[in-house]
């Protein structure tokens, strides 16, 4: 008896149950139905008034941007609700400034907080927009990548996408930065590489100029030494040729033993590195005295053409000779003579 009335029970229960979910049921599809006219529905009429666009279709860039309207803060909430849908279908989300939808929306959020089709509109684009920055990070406009995330922040600050968007702004500029630096250093290396180039061949060429001037001149004084050695050998020959010419006419003082004194050694004065270096030529008079021993003493300049340039070397160069004094009755004595000197390039 008691177990048939269990099973009753049981069945009774079930019964009970069905009518109960099936009204859940119908007033869960009455609550959808509601939400779709009241809420969404409206929205993607507002949305897609204008040629049918979606607030999600993504920003295609090169778009020329419409003028901003006029006096934005006195307009209505749907004149801001129309401006929105123009700029969300001229593709308009983030920019330009002052003229998106973005800017729009939440102009009516200001106006009227907690208005569902702004808030929805900006709920749906947030992830376009996103894109629309990050794009923006890519092309390297950083100044209009940070203005469209924070204009993101104001309409979702908590979002997690905008974390990621700084940090990549923020990498993006330190990368842009590192690079720019490495641009400036090379730069820089480059300049003082050739600056030093330069002047390593300046110098170059100055100490070639240098040694250039230096053969030449060196070239050109042993010309002059060789010249004079020349024409103190063929005044040598010709004073030791004299005498024997001579010998005819002078038996008497051969005789006697009395001739003149003969010159032995000549040797060439050095030519003046000045006098070279200025391509300078000229000649030096000089007078002197041959001792009985057949050295030179007491040189004198008497004349010189240029004066004062060939001096010193035309001295020297005759304190140097070495003569046969001249002799008087067999007894060597002193004597005077006198020399003219010539410098003479070739």
């Amino acid at each position: 008896m008691d177990t048939r009335y269990k099973h009753r029970a049981r069945r009774y229960a079930r019964g009970a149950i069905r009518p109960a979910g099936i009204a859940i049921l119908v007033v869960v599809a009455v609550l959808i139905a509601a939400a779709w006219f009241l809420i969404i529905k409206p929205h993607q009429d507002l949305v897609a008034a204008d040629q049918g666009s979606h607030p999600s279709t993504p920003v295609k860039p090169g778009i020329e941007a419409a003028p901003p309207p006029v006096n934005v803060a006195a307009m209505s909430l749907n004149q801001l609700l129309a401006e929105a849908r123009k700029a969300v279908n001229d593709q308009r989300l983030l920019s330009p400034a002052g003229n998106n939808a973005f800017e729009f929306y939440l102009k009516v959020l200001e106006k009227q907080p907690g208005n569902q089709v702004a808030t929805d509109a900006l709920r749906e684009t947030f992830p376009v927009g996103a894109s629309v920055a990050e794009q923006a990070i890519n092309q390297h406009d950083f100044n209009e990548a940070q203005r469209q995330i924070d204009l993101l922040a104001k309409a979702d600050p908590a979002n997690y996408t905008l974390t990621i968007l700084r940090s990549k702004l923020d990498a993006q500029r330190k990368l842009q930065d590192r690079e720019q630096q490495l641009a400036s250093d090379k730069e820089k290396q480059q300049q003082l590489a050739a600056q030093k180039a330069a002047s390593d061949k300046a110098e170059a060429d100055r100490l070639a100029a240098e040694a250039q001037q230096k053969a030449l001149a060196d070239q050109r004084a042993a010309q002059a030494r060789a010249a004079q050695q020349q024409q103190a050998a063929a005044e040598a020959r010709q004073q030791q040729a004299a005498p024997a010419a001579n010998a005819g006419g002078t038996s008497t003082a051969g005789a006697s033993g009395t001739h003149p004194a003969v010159l032995l050694r000549n040797v060439a004065p050095r030519y003046p590195t000045t006098a070279v270096r200025a391509n300078q030529e000229g000649w030096v008079e000089v007078t002197f005295t041959i001792t009985p021993d057949g050295s030179v003493d007491d040189v004198k300049v008497v004349d010189a053409e240029p004066r004062h340039v060939f001096d010193r070397a035309a001295t020297e160069a005759v304190s140097r000779w070495k003569f046969q004094p001249a002799t008087q009755d067999g007894t060597p004595v002193a004597s005077q003579d006198k020399r003219r000197i010539v410098f003479k390039l070739n």
